[in-house]
This record gives C-alpha cells, structure tokens and sequence, in this order.
C-alpha cells in the first residue's frame, strides 16, 4: 500500500462554485405576472432608481475586500455580535454584520441622496 497522499489536481482546486449561464434571463420570467404588482414595485423603488440592495448572507463569495479598523472599532462590531446573540438570539459572524450594515448604509445613499447618512458623516469628517 503506498503511503504517498493524492492530492487534487489546479481543475479541482479552481473549479467554478456555481453554474454560468449563458443567456440572460428573459424579461418576462423577471417581470412579475400581476400589473398592478410591477405598479407597486415601481411606486416602492421610485421611478428610475434601482431597487434596494440586499445583502449576500451566508453563500461563498467569490470576491475579497480588506478593510483596516482601529482596535476600538473592532471592539465595537464584536460588541454588536454579541448583542445580537445575547439580546435577539440572532448569531452572526463579523463579516455578516459588516455586510448587512454596508447593504443598509448604501440603500440610504441610494434612497436619500445627498440627506443620507453617509453623505452626512463623509461632509462632516
């Protein structure tokens, strides 16, 4: 018995995690079935605009970001995970706190505009 391990092959190691799709999907199977509902979304996302993001949640993503914080902002996200845990039995790694708070802060920018909150800080600062 050889005592050599197999190790797997760069296919293996750099194979794609999701199936590409060539064509785009049809607008008719986007679009909802209901009139008044297209209304409705439209009404919600205001003319124009694209619709609120949402944040990617728990899948593999595929793309990475390093972002530099003070020790007393590290603290403060670990202590917002912990509060979500202890006060809403929710549990979340950090990288999902960050995301969903990213997803929220760039809604309101899309949202408000100039009144959002990030243009706000970013003018004060």
């Amino acid at each position: 018995m050889p005592r050599r391990v197999s190790l797997p092959a760069a296919d293996d190691l750099f194979r794609p995690t999701s199936p590409t799709s060539a064509e785009p999907p049809s607008p008719a199977a986007t679009a909802p079935a209901d009139p008044d509902d297209a209304d409705r979304t439209r009404e919600r996302s205001g003319a124009g605009r694209r619709t609120a993001r949402k944040p990617s949640g728990r899948v593999r993503h595929d793309e990475k970001m390093t972002v530099y914080v003070t020790s007393d902002e590290l603290l403060e996200i670990e202590h917002a995970r912990l509060l979500l845990r202890r006060d809403h039995d929710l549990v979340v790694d950090r990288g999902r706190l960050v995301r969903e708070a990213i997803a929220m802060v760039l809604a309101d920018l899309e949202g408000r505009g100039a009144e959002s909150a990030l243009v706000r800080r970013l003018s004060d600062g």
